[in-house]
C-alpha cells in the first residue's frame, strides 16, 4: 500500500508524492514560549514527530523546520509584569520545552529558526507585497489587503470571502486601527513606547503573527514545500494567512502541497483551557504518569481526530505502556517459540501508518504482539515498530537503570511483604476477611500491587 496523507485543503486522503524524488520538506508551526509547554503542544510535536519518523522509515530525507515565535504580545506582558527582557522569557521557555520533549522521546527538527533571528527576510517580503499592491501602510503598521486576492480566501476552511462580506455587518467600520477592512491583518506592527523594536521602512516596530511563518518557511524551502503541519486550530486565521502572503509574494501556487492538522485536545469532555481551569502543562502531566506512557496515550487516537484525556484513558495507556515494557524485556533472554505471526503483523502495522499515519491501528498491532508469547524474534519486533517507528521504548540504559531501581526497592521491603502475603494467606484460610483486608490495604499504602495465580500470589512495586 502506497502512503496516503490527508490534506486539509482538498479535504481527503491523497497519495503522497514530494516534489523533489525521494526528499521531503516538512514545515510546522512552533510554540509562542511565553509559558511553558502545555498538552496541546505534546499532542501537535509528537504527532508530527510520527510523521517524521514515518517518512524517514520510508526512505525520505526529510528536511525539518519548526519555529519559535520568540517575540509576542503575550511574551511582552509578562516581561512587564516580572520586569525582565522579552528574550529571557522567551529562552526559559524554549528550554523547557526541549527538556519535556527530549524525555517524550520527540526527535529534534532539522532547524528551529526564531522570529528575532529573521527580521531582515520579514521586511523583504512585507515591502513585496507593499510594492505588489497585497498591503499598505497604515498610521500603526502595514496590513496585508484581503480584497487584493479574494479567491484565495477560505482555502483550508472553506468560508469565501462574499460569506464573510455578507456577515460582516457594521464590524468593518470603528476598528480601531489603521486597517481598511476588518478580515485585512497585520504585517508589520509599530511599536508602542517601551516595546521590543526593530527599524523598518515603516517605522520602528515588530513583525504580525502570520508573516512571520511565511518568511521563515521560504527562507528554507524555497516558494514551495512539501508540509505544512499544525494544530486544528491554526487553520485560520493563521495557515490562511500564509497561502495569502507567501503565495502573493513569490507569484507561485501552491505554496504548500499538503496541508496537515493535528486534532484538539480535550480534558475530560471539555477542550483544555485556562479560563475553565482544566489546563495541564506537559511537566504537571509527568508528576502523574510518565513521559512515554502519555506519548502511548497521545499516539492511542489517530492524530486528527480530538482526543479526550480522561484519568481512566491516561491510567489504561499508562497500564498498556507498563505491559509494553515489560514484555519487550522477558523477550530479550526468552528462548521461546513466538506463538504469533510476526511478518503479518509488521505488514498490518505498516499498512495502518500508511494510511495517513494511522498511529492507533498501529498501536492495535504491538498489543497484540504484547499479549502473545514473547519468544525469539518479539524483541527485534519491538524495538523496532514500538520503539524506532512509535518511540515508546526508553533506551536499554534506561531500562537497566529503572530495573536496577526496582529490584533495590524490592529488596528493602521484600522481607516485610512476604510476611504480609503469608499472613494475608492464613487470614483467608481462617475466612478472617477482616484481616485479610487490613493487610491488603496495608500492602496498598507499600505502593505494592499483589495478583494471584495458580502459583500463588505474585507481587510488584506500583
Amino acid at each position: 500500500m502506497a502512503l496516503r496523507v490527508y490534506d486539509t485543503k482538498s479535504r481527503k486522503k491523497r497519495a503522497f508524492k514530494t516534489l523533489e524524488k525521494g526528499k521531503v520538506e516538512m514545515y510546522v508551526c512552533g510554540i509562542t514560549p511565553y509559558s511553558r509547554s502545555h498538552l496541546g503542544h505534546a499532542r501537535c510535536y509528537i504527532a508530527f514527530d510520527i510523521v517524521h519518523r514515518w517518512l524517514e522509515y520510508r526512505g525520505f530525507e526529510v528536511n525539518y523546520v519548526q519555529n519559535f515565535t520568540d517575540i509576542d504580545d503575550k511574551i511582552i506582558a509578562v516581561a512587564e509584569t516580572e520586569n525582565i527582557d522579552f528574550s529571557i522569557v522567551s529562552q526559559r521557555n524554549i528550554d523547557e520545552f526541549f527538556e519535556v520533549m527530549d524525555k517524550m522521546n520527540v526527535l529534534r527538527a532539522d532547524h528551529y529558526p526564531r522570529v528575532t533571528q529573521t527580521i531582515p527576510e520579514i521586511i523583504e517580503m512585507v515591502s513585496d507585497l507593499v510594492k505588489g499592491g497585497n498591503a499598505y501602510s497604515s498610521e500603526d503598521g502595514v496590513y496585508f489587503d484581503i480584497n487584493s486576492a479574494p479567491e484565495k480566501y477560505g482555502q483550508l476552511t472553506g468560508q469565501t470571502l462574499e460569506m464573510v462580506r455578507a456577515g460582516a455587518g457594521g464590524r468593518v467600520e470603528g476598528t480601531g486601527s489603521g486597517k481598511k477592512n476588518h478580515r485585512d491583518f497585520a504585517l508589520w506592527k509599530l511599536a508602542k513606547p517601551g516595546e521590543p523594536s526593530w527599524d523598518s521602512p515603516w517605522g520602528s516596530g515588530r513583525p504580525g503573527w502570520h508573516i512571520e511563518c511565511s518568511a521563515m518557511s521560504l527562507k528554507h524551502f524555497g516558494n514551495q514545500f512539501d508540509i505544512h503541519g499544525g494544530g486544528h486550530d491554526l487553520r485560520f486565521p493563521h495557515h490562511e494567512a500564509e497561502i495569502f502572503q507567501s503565495e502573493c509574494s513569490t507569484g507561485v501556487e501552491p505554496v504548500v502541497n499538503f496541508w496537515m492538522h493535528n486534532g484538539f485536545v480535550n480534558i475530560g469532555g471539555e477542550k483544555m483551557s485556562k479560563s475553565i481551569g482544566n489546563f495541564w502543562t506537559v511537566s504537571d502531566s509527568f508528576e502523574r504518569y510518565s513521559p512515554l506512557a502519555l506519548r502511548y496515550a497521545l499516539l492511542s487516537v489517530p492524530y486528527r481526530n480530538p482526543i479526550d484525556l480522561t484519568p481512566d484513558f491516561l491510567q489504561d495507556a499508562a497500564n498498556h505502556h507498563e505491559k509494553l515494557i515489560s514484555a519487550y524485556v522477558d523477550s530479550l533472554s526468552s528462548k521461546d517459540q513466538v506463538d504469533v505471526d510476526l511478518d503479518k503483523l509488521g505488514n498490518s502495522f505498516e499498512m495502518a501508518m500508511d494510511d495517513d499515519f494511522n498511529s492507533r491501528s498501529a498501536i492495535i498491532e504491538i498489543q497484540k504482539v504484547v499479549s502473545s508469547n514473547c519468544g525469539i524474534g518479539v524483541g527485534d519486533w519491538l524495538e523496532k515498530y514500538a520503539g524506532c517507528i512509535l518511540g515508546l521504548l526508553p533506551t536499554m540504559d534506561e531500562i537497566v537503570s529503572d530495573l536496577k531501581k526496582a529490584d533495590e526497592a524490592r529488596g528493602d521491603i521484600a522481607e516485610r511483604v512476604e510476611n504480609l502475603l503469608s499472613d494475608r494467606n492464613i487470614a483467608r484460610q481462617n475466612k478472617d476477611w477482616n484481616r485479610a483486608d487490613e493487610i491488603r490495604d496495608e500492602l496498598n499504602e507499600m505502593g505494592v500491587i499483589v495478583e494471584d495465580g495458580e502459583d500463588g500470589p505474585r507481587w510488584k512495586i506500583e
